[in-house]
């Protein structure tokens, strides 16, 4: 057989086996890569080779943002930002129809945008406001989708820890994806504002529970969350400004969390060594992903997979638009058992070139891709997001998953008005001028 068809089919076959078997994903993706490798080369330069390139793929400047932003997020869990945040959003939405529910949609958005973490958004926001919309009668399983669906929002507002994995893979610039992140945020934001509105018509406890807010508590509330958001400005306006890079915004970020957290007296010096064990252990485990997906990058790249697939999808069909579908069905379908993280490390080599070639500009296709991704979060049978925010509303999964379909389905509309309407995601970096 020839060497590159043998290190390709090891590659497809050991990947897909080890995921359906449950092996760690990046056992599922390092241990396949290695045996590709000594497939086609001796053992010793295949053993060389993995852990050259799990090396050279781990160092990069650029990745250390990603454990400073894990610890800024960890610290603003801990900081009381998570109330502060909703009581924000309460104002805004406030006089709605279904207040409570909106209020968590917007609560995901800003918390998410400041933590970069879905999972940690709908486990902090969802503690918060499960109780008090058990209290003004909500369906648990209906409040519980809520705050499921609108976490993810966090991954595509910047900051976000996925754009910078793909912005590795991709070699684009992380702000430009960071502003780029803002439209396709919105998106996302107003497809769950849209459903629970919806909702609001045939739910007869979504119907009352407006409420008018005094001016001066209003905006003493909004007053006590502007400096949570002032970090996202300070972060995503100094990129802009070329005062710093990516990674030196990520530890601007943690000195501002731990100031703000001290300010704000909800972090004590005693929970810092076990913030930082936490940000120790999300990071090891996006690193290693990082190191051994750099290892499969090559051994991809050897077995000429990225060029076979393209040929393969462009002679399929000569339609940028059925491409386009074909790829998004596909990560649709990855994403419902694998993390972003993974899915955009092996999935982007293989799929950019192709959109290359169809005039997809490398940012807006970051975005497509960070969109369908998110999605997956919340979708079964391993929807992470899914499974914590059932956890904190206290509900099984099976209701929530029936209570979600609305949500899936706008979020669909969704995900075709990124793909198609390049304008949602190009717009502001063009603006801005970040666009190489």
């Amino acid at each position: 057989m020839d060497p590159a068809m043998l290190a390709g089919s090891i590659l497809v076959i050991g990947i897909a086996l080890l995921i359906l078997i449950g092996a760690p994903i990046a056992v599922a993706i390092g241990l396949p890569s290695v045996i590709a490798l000594i497939a086609v080369l001796d053992a010793d330069s295949a053993v060389f080779v993995a852990a050259q390139r799990m090396f050279t793929g781990s160092s990069s400047f650029t990745l250390l943002a990603i454990p400073f932003f894990v610890l800024a997020g960890n610290l603003m869990n801990s900081g009381g930002i998570a109330t502060r945040l909703i009581d924000a959003a309460k104002v805004l939405v406030g006089r709605l129809p279904g207040s409570l529910a909106h209020t968590n949609v917007v609560a995901n958005a800003l918390f998410g945008s400041v933590s970069g973490a879905a999972v940690a958004s709908a486990a902090a926001v969802g503690t918060t406001m499960n109780p008090r919309q058990r209290r003004e009668g909500y369906d648990p399983a209906f409040a519980a989708a809520v705050n499921v669906a609108s976490a993810p929002s966090g991954m595509l507002i910047p900051p976000s820890n996925t754009l910078i994995v793909y912005s590795l893979v991709s070699s684009t610039s992380v702000a430009a994806l960071f502003v780029a992140g803002y439209g396709p945020g919105l998106v996302w934001v107003l497809a769950c504002v849209a459903v629970v509105l919806l909702a609001a018509r045939r739910r007869s406890e979504l119907r009352g529970t407006t409420e008018r807010i005094p001016l001066p508590v209003a905006g003493m509330t909004l007053l006590k969350a502007v400096p949570a958001i002032l970090m996202i400005v300070i972060v995503v306006g100094g990129l802009l400004a070329g005062i710093f890079t990516a990674t030196e915004s990520a530890v601007i970020a943690v000195a501002y969390c731990f100031i703000l957290g001290l300010v704000y007296r909800e972090l004590h010096l005693k929970d810092v060594p076990g913030i930082l064990a936490a940000s120790a252990r999300t990071t090891a485990v996006v690193m290693l992903l990082v190191s051994v997906s750099s290892a499969l990058g090559w051994a991809l790249s050897y077995a000429t997979i990225p060029e076979t697939v393209a040929h393969a999808l462009l002679s399929l069909a000569d339609s940028k638009v059925l491409i386009l579908l074909i790829m998004m069905a596909v990560l649709l379908v990855v994403g419902t058992f694998m993390d972003p993280t993974p899915a955009i490390l092996i999935f982007t080599p293989i799929f950019l070139p192709i959109t290359e070639q169809l005039g997809v500009d490398p940012i807006h296709f970051g975005l497509m891709i960070t969109f369908n991704l998110c999605i997956g979060t919340i979708t079964p049978p391993v929807g992470n997001v899914l499974f914590v925010g059932a956890k904190v509303g206290g509900v099984r999964v099976e209701p929530v998953i029936r209570a979600l379909v609305p949500f899936l389905i706008a979020l669909m509309i969704g995900l075709l008005l990124v793909m198609f309407i390049p304008q949602i995601t190009m717009f502001l970096p063009g603006v801005f001028g970040v666009l190489s």
